[in-house]
């Protein structure tokens, strides 16, 4: 049963920083990317970084680019996104989720390329 579980959201004052782990079961990483995305009340969900599991290629969203890092420890079959110089408009609702690579050094980045999600963690950015 594939299963993903998103942990380390919370609250944090501006400029602050957080780690968010997604915890992979069911399946290994090693033929998955996994992204990041987030929800914010009244807005669409958005791609904010994204892991080809296997290759390492990554993708970062303009708007978190030099800001946040995705990391991937595949023996522990853990995603990891570290924040860092958090904004009030990072606040959101963020998800991990799995999508199929083929064994190519692909990284999906649309919501609809990712077929497993997790219930997600809050990030909530305020003073």
């Amino acid at each position: 049963q594939v299963q993903l579980v998103e942990s380390g959201g919370g609250l944090v004052q501006p400029g602050g920083s957080l780690r968010l782990s997604c915890a992979a079961s069911g399946f290994t990483l090693d033929y998955y990317a996994i992204g990041w995305f987030r929800q914010a009340p009244g807005k669409e969900r958005e791609g904010v970084s994204c892991i080809n599991s296997n290759f390492g290629s990554t993708y970062y969203a303009d708007s978190v680019k030099g800001r946040f890092t995705i990391s991937r420890d595949n023996a522990k079959n853990t995603v990891y996104l570290q924040m860092n110089s958090l904004k009030l408009e990072d606040t959101a609702v963020y998800y991990c989720a799995a999508g199929a690579t083929h064994g190519s050094s692909w990284v999906p980045v649309t919501h609809d390329e990712y077929d497993y999600w997790g219930q997600g963690t809050q990030v909530t950015v305020s003073s």
